[in-house]
């Protein structure tokens, strides 16, 4: 059953590098909201910017509903260069773990500044992909709201999170804030 902020928006799911397996708190989202879609990558072990960002473009404008992005590592990299070339439709974004987009050397496509709708960064202090403190710069320049989540990794499957409650409690008060 789908809480009742989100009945009101189409929810996707925007995976990293190697999609999310099935311990990764975005696939077991997806099991406990089948209304929940996925974008789908061709080739997942090759993070090309513009090429998973037109991906999800493509999906995103197939469907008019107000949409909620659920994304995780280069996948936040992808929708919020998606959300920057062409943002209708999208309500709000919940960005996880991102990457670093200088380790993927995308830093100048992600050069915007606010990305124009309700956003909120999580990170952790102790992320491989990126530090805390560079997540809250990139979250400062898209003027999106920012969450130290302590010391979690790179918030996936390894980290052990289950359904990781208090993710899905930040994607409800998104949808909340996307609604008002």
């Amino acid at each position: 059953m789908t809480p009742r902020p989100l009945e009101h928006f189409r929810v996707i799911v925007v995976p990293g590098l190697h999609d999310s397996g099935p311990e990764h708190w975005q696939s077991r989202w997806q099991r406990l909201h089948p209304a929940f879609e996925r974008v789908r990558q061709d080739d997942w072990s090759a993070p090309r910017l513009e090429t998973w960002s037109a991906r999800l473009t493509q999906m995103r404008l197939r469907d008019p509903r107000p949409t909620l992005l659920v994304a995780h590592s280069f996948g936040c990299l992808a929708a919020a260069h998606s959300i920057a070339h062409d943002p209708r439709g999208v309500a709000g974004v919940l960005l996880v773990a991102p990457a670093d987009p200088d380790k993927f050397g995308v830093a100048q496509l992600l050069a915007h500044d606010a990305l124009g709708c309700p956003a909120s960064m999580i990170g952790s202090e102790n992320d491989p992909w990126m530090s805390a403190q560079k997540a809250a710069k990139w979250a400062a320049r898209w003027q999106s709201g920012f969450v130290n989540a302590g010391m979690l990794g790179h918030i996936n499957a390894e980290t052990g999170l289950g359904d990781w409650d208090y993710g899905q409690q930040q994607l409800l008060a998104l949808a909340e804030l996307a609604r008002a």
